[in-house]
């Protein structure tokens, strides 16, 4: 998997400040060096605008990537997620891209509620399944830690797959496997 800050930090830059030519450049080179499958951090596609994001993802799919996220941070402090209803736009747009070119990549959406200090179990949830009707093979909720907010949304979007921070919530693999991670 790609990280975005580590790439970031790796050529001077902060996190969330690389350009899309940048991250489409480290993804191909990345995917070129390697023979495992590459899972590319593709923050939040790298615009605002639902067209944006599905050029840019477009873009990353022709990578060799075999799956990214699409994040709803804004990046912006003082609204730190996209409303509710652009961020889905977004994820429809992010599947229409990756159905059109018929790459298979495999689509993670990601809400970053934990992450802004927006922890509202219940809005995360809802965003998540609401991704996951626009087209996420699989979500994600970094930040998430406790084994009963871990259960809570591996429920709420069964049968699709969730991922997971595991640093965050402190258990092994084993266990969070056996929380349906």
């Amino acid at each position: 998997a790609s990280t975005s800050a580590g790439f970031a930090w790796t050529i001077g830059k902060a996190d969330n400040r690389v350009t899309v030519d940048e991250v489409c450049t480290h993804l191909t080179e990345l995917c070129a060096a390697v023979d495992l499958p590459v899972n590319a951090d593709f923050e939040n596609g790298f615009a605002h605008e639902p067209e944006k994001v599905a050029a840019n993802v477009a873009r990353g799919a022709k990578t060799g990537v075999a799956g990214l996220s699409i994040e709803d941070s804004t990046g912006d402090a003082a609204k730190p997620l996209y409303d509710r209803s652009l961020a889905i736009e977004r994820m429809r747009a992010a599947r229409a891209a990756i159905d059109a070119d018929k790459s298979g990549v495999l689509l993670t959406g990601r809400c970053e509620g934990f992450l802004v200090g927006q922890d509202d179990l219940a809005m995360v949830i809802d965003r998540l399944c609401a991704y996951a009707d626009a087209g996420a093979d699989c979500l994600y909720a970094p930040g998430i830690k406790t084994r009963e907010q871990i259960t809570a949304v591996v429920k709420a979007v069964a049968p699709k797959p969730v991922n997971l921070l595991i640093g965050a919530s402190g258990l092994s693999v084993a266990e969070a496997v056996d929380l349906g991670v």
